[in-house]
């Protein structure tokens, strides 16, 4: 068990005027305690109180939790309702993890009568979102390791390779740098298929002229990384090397003003703002960025909704970018850890555009 990590979120409940809550998403828990369980439809759940008297609620079906907490079992055939009652003061306001679904909700909503059930998830999500040591750490040697690999991509390019197999190269790097594997699905995309943010990797073959938007990132020791550098073959056209230009720009802009007590939605204002003079505004579809740690999207955006002053300790991303359907793309993502006064960027290949031959 995270003790130290378990009673910030207890004072984190005390400022929302709570006493207990239940989360149920997996990897808060692990966050919180080291145990990973995946219990797909059934009720795995850590129940946090202030008194310190903290419970699993978990399936017979799965082992033990090994945490030093106690264990309240439960089966496919109980009344999960009834078995949360019987953990919780049901006389009290319970906080609610976000992912908790509504076949378990509902019923125990039914049962606390006259007792509230707020959205609670936010006393661990920000716990999260501000790293300690050890994990500001693993966030720079992930990205270490992501910048080695991003480093590699160009050996891949050739004539007449696809999408599929560059990504395919890229999982492969991931391995041999003595990673659990990708973070996320690599995105691989060639000239036109990059105006589509989230492109999957498919069998369309690289053209002279291309623009290469490689969005990557790898996991060790449960932390995430994750970047993004646009490329071009061969030779690059003049209109989308100079988009590339301000979208690099933004980027830097954007990384430039972040410190202690800037809030996100600045941030996001500082890059968007800038793209959005030079009349491509329009094409800038997505948030300026979000937090990650043992997840690649953690809860917090560096977007317009939301004002929240940024803390040290804090790690999101900075990915601006130009889509330009049927065209071409352009992303330019970095992870920044925030200091004391200022931030550190975690990612260190070079920004500008380059031409792979």
């Amino acid at each position: 068990m995270k003790t130290d990590r378990i009673e910030r979120v207890i004072k984190a409940m005390a400022e929302e005027g709570l006493t207990q809550m239940l989360v149920c998403d997996p990897g808060s828990i692990y966050y919180l305690t080291g145990v990973m369980q995946h219990s797909g439809e059934r009720l795995f759940a850590l129940y946090i109180t202030a008194s310190g008297d903290h419970r699993f609620i978990a399936n017979k079906l799965f082992p033990e939790p090994d945490a030093g907490i106690p264990v309240i079992w439960h089966t496919d055939t109980d009344n999960i309702a009834e078995v949360i009652c019987g953990v919780i003061d049901t006389t009290r306001d319970l906080g609610i993890d976000k992912v908790m679904t509504a076949r378990f909700l509902i019923p125990l909503q039914e049962k606390l009568s006259g007792v509230k059930t707020p959205l609670a998830s936010q006393c661990v999500d920000w716990v999260r979102a501000v790293k300690d040591q050890n994990e500001r750490q693993l966030m720079r040697m992930n990205s270490e390791i992501n910048d080695k690999v991003m480093l590699s991509v160009p050996e891949a390019i050739r004539e007449g390779v696809t999408e599929r197999e560059v990504a395919d190269f890229i999982k492969r790097r991931y391995i041999e740098e003595g990673c659990q594997g990708v973070s996320f699905s690599p995105i691989v995309s060639f000239g036109a298929n990059a105006a589509d943010p989230h492109h999957m990797p498919d069998d369309t073959v690289i053209s002279e002229g291309d623009c290469i938007v490689v969005d990557i990132g790898g996991k060790k020791e449960d932390y995430c990384s994750d970047m993004t550098r646009t490329f071009f073959y061969k030779r690059a056209d003049e209109k989308y090397a100079s988009i590339h230009d301000i979208v690099r720009k933004a980027n830097e802009k954007a990384e430039s003003i972040i410190k202690p007590g800037v809030k996100l939605c600045d941030i996001d204002a500082a890059a968007r703002d800038y793209i959005s003079s030079f009349g491509y505004g329009q094409y800038f579809t997505h948030r300026l960025g979000h937090f990650i740690g043992m997840g690649v999207h953690e809860y917090g955006d560096v977007s317009s909704a939301f004002d929240v002053p940024v803390k040290e300790g804090m790690c999101f991303s900075i990915e601006p970018g130009v889509y330009l359907t049927g065209e071409f793309g352009v992303r330019v993502e970095d992870l920044v850890l925030v200091t004391a006064d200022g931030c550190e960027v975690l990612n260190k290949v070079d920004k500008k555009w380059t031409v792979i031959e």
